[in-house]
């Protein structure tokens, strides 16, 4: 890395071999795998803008008994460099707290304590991160009709600066996903800001709570915890909630070598095995937390009371906030009754959708190939393929699921899939090739991916 980052504006570098967008895991295990690059003598000029003020991760779902649903080796190295000094393992070795870890017996991290971890590991990395940084738009850089370059436009409380890259890393992660039609409010957010925004409610009467997947759970439980005289209201597409698929065989799927097979399965593959086993990740909940939710309701029943109110098989059909409450109307497909809800709060676990780089890409957004999908066409290193030619790179991470699978947005492939994306970015610069080069011979899988030089 280049000594010269250090903190300020007055150092930001005009021109760098790489601008990261983001500074979560997925940059995080990049800015790693770059250092081991240049630690080799091999390496590149990087610099790393993130919005956020501190390094965070989920800030507002960081519950306190919270657990994660993989395996602490799921960290930002351990797949691709068992001795590397950034794991959770050296973590809790310099943090003392190995051998109770240990003692714990359980493989899956709290969620505070893998947050713990991810700032630690981030405090090493300060001198090529910018935080308080947006980055509000990417220019492509065009000579002699090809595209060489980039243009990161960033704002901060300096002050606005533009910084030239020959490869730009877009891990801007995922935003919250509300129904169509519903706007957040005062009284109205996601699941991704629960934290920050239950401390608000005053002895709430009632609540909502709509979703089906483990965070809608979990804040159904929390604000059953926080606030034990209120009934709070679960909203279910499904049945009930079903339980996440952890079976060593499906969980397979989420190895770093299935992501070369799913990548190069015909698109009619990965379509039908996405419907398949979406049920390992997506729209369910982890055993512990389903017990959990159905043995409060079990207890409450015996003790005459019902805090916990699940709505099976049933959607929102209308929202209606006010400044004393909200008014939600629950359908249920099972009768085809309505049921009208005045609740004071209503929190959406429905999901994330993936950033969508055109919005940074502004005028220039349809220099990314798309899919009949309209969905970014990417190369087996997460490099997207331009509709222009030319030897600048934009490698796009966690918008690829409808290619390199489920692991796209998780975890469980960050640590390998960043010392692809570092090789491939070193590889660049000491070769004379065109990643992008559109011309009569490109070949279909050269479109997709599977042979490209880098």
């Amino acid at each position: 890395m280049n000594a010269a980052m250090t903190e300020g504006a007055e150092n930001i570098p005009e021109t760098v071999d790489v601008v990261g967008i983001g500074f979560g895991p997925a940059n995080l295990a990049i800015a790693i795998a770059l250092r081991e690059h240049a630690q080799e003598g091999r390496p590149l000029d990087a610099v790393f803008f993130e919005a956020q003020e501190e390094p965070t991760w989920h800030p507002g779902m960081l519950l306190e008994d919270a657990s994660m649903q993989i395996s602490f080796l799921k960290d930002l190295v351990t797949f691709r460099n068992p001795v590397s000094p950034y794991s959770f393992v050296a973590f809790l070795h310099e943090r003392q707290r190995l051998v109770d870890f240990t003692n714990r017996g359980c493989a899956e991290p709290l969620r505070i304590e893998f947050a713990a971890y991810l700032r630690w590991v981030a405090e090493a990395f300060s001198d090529v991160v910018r935080y308080g940084s947006r980055v509000e738009r990417v220019t492509p850089i065009r000579i002699d009709g090809e595209v060489e370059a980039f243009d990161v436009l960033v704002t901060s409380a300096d002050g606005v600066h533009t910084v030239r890259a020959r490869s730009v890393i877009v891990a801007a992660g995922l935003r919250p996903r509300f129904p169509a039609g519903i706007l957040p409010g005062r009284r109205v957010w996601h699941s991704a800001d629960h934290v920050h925004r239950v401390g608000e409610l005053r002895v709430p009467r009632r609540l909502a709570v709509i979703g089906t997947g483990q965070s809608a759970m979990e804040v159904a439980l929390d604000l059953s915890d926080r606030f034990p005289e209120a009934a709070v209201h679960l909203v279910s597409s499904q049945f009930g909630v079903a339980p996440s698929d952890q079976g060593p065989l499906v969980n397979r799927i989420f190895d770093p070598d299935s992501v070369d097979l799913l990548f190069d399965a015909p698109d009619a593959v990965r379509t039908r095995l996405d419907a398949l086993h979406r049920n390992a990740n997506n729209g369910v909940a982890s055993t512990a937390v389903i017990r959990a939710f159905f043995d409060r309701m079990y207890g409450d029943a015996w003790l005459g009371r019902e805090r916990l109110v699940l709505h099976r098989v049933s959607r929102l059909v209308a929202l209606q906030e006010e400044p004393s409450g909200v008014q939600a109307t629950i359908h249920s497909e099972l009768d085809g009754s309505r049921t009208l809800l005045d609740v004071d709060a209503v929190v959406f676990g429905t999901g994330y959708r993936p950033f969508d780089t055109a919005e940074l890409l502004q005028d220039d957004a349809g220099l990314l190939r798309r899919d009949d999908a309209g969905r970014p066409v990417l190369r087996r290193d997460h490099s997207a393929a331009l509709t222009e030619p030319g030897t600048a790179r934009l490698v796009l991470v966690g918008q690829g699921e409808h290619q390199h699978g489920l692991t796209s947005t998780l975890l469980s492939t960050t640590a390998v899939r960043a010392g692809e994306i570092a090789d491939a970015l070193v590889a660049a610069v000491g070769g004379n090739h065109h990643p992008h080069d559109t011309s009569a011979g490109e070949t279909a899988d050269d479109r997709k991916g599977t042979h490209v030089a880098v």
